[in-house]
């Protein structure tokens, strides 16, 4: 029998949790929820949509589990606080790691993980709580990712490293081994972190240009 799960969000980070537990979990997402203030419909999905302060009456915490999926919003702050709401209403908290992700035995990892489809996560890794790595990232052997953190596509975390709390960390981003991110640092797309990084930094790599040349003059094109 699939366990029962509530999903708290809306938007479509909600959408697309709900349609990975559905199909390559063994939970079933019954309903949604969301803080009053942003309820303006009474379904999510084709599923109710609950206010929280009444979710834990129509949905009982010992008979559900609870997913929080939002997004890296205030250094994933906010998917913090809701995971820390959430288990004091007496919510276990589920977490989702693809069954198309790279992983071997001794894999640690914490509460509210969204861990999805071609992660290569090597042995000895430790994964905290409310961690997302999302879609295609290479996480190196004695890694640690701390509590609260979010990971975008195609990131090169190497070996040994450790990554602080509350960190984003943006597509393309590349971590020599053995370096220490402090907590709540953002990295860019791009950025490249060859040595260790202090607490509360932002390594923001500059965008291309557009090139003064126009398109319609370019040759062999």
């Amino acid at each position: 029998m699939p366990r029962n799960l509530i999903v708290f969000g809306a938007g479509d980070i909600a959408e697309l949790a709900a349609f990975y537990f559905d199909h390559d979990s063994d939970f079933e997402v019954l309903a949604f929820t969301v803080d009053r203030e942003h309820l303006d419909h009474e379904s999510a999905f084709g599923r109710p949509l609950v206010p929280f302060d009444e979710i834990e009456r129509r949905f009982p915490p010992g008979e559900h589990d609870m997913f929080v999926a939002l997004s890296y919003a205030q250094l994933n702050g906010l998917r913090r606080d809701r995971v820390t709401a959430a288990r004091a209403k007496g919510y276990r908290l589920a977490s989702y790691v693809s069954s198309r992700a790279t992983t071997f035995p001794g894999l640690v990892h914490g509460e509210n993980c969204f861990i999805l489809e071609d992660n290569t996560i090597q042995p000895f890794v430790t994964i905290g709580e409310n961690v997302t790595l999302w879609s295609g990232n290479h996480i190196g052997h004695h890694s640690r990712i701390g509590d609260h953190c979010f990971v975008a596509s195609h990131v090169v975390v190497s070996g040994g490293v450790t990554l602080g709390e509350q960190c984003f960390v943006g597509v393309n981003v590349t971590i020599r081994d053995h370096v220490r991110v402090g907590d709540r640092c953002v990295l860019g797309a791009g950025a490249l972190i060859s040595a260790d990084a202090d607490a509360d930094g932002v390594y923001a790599p500059a965008a291309t240009e557009r090139s003064r040349v126009p398109s319609h003059r370019l040759r062999r094109i």
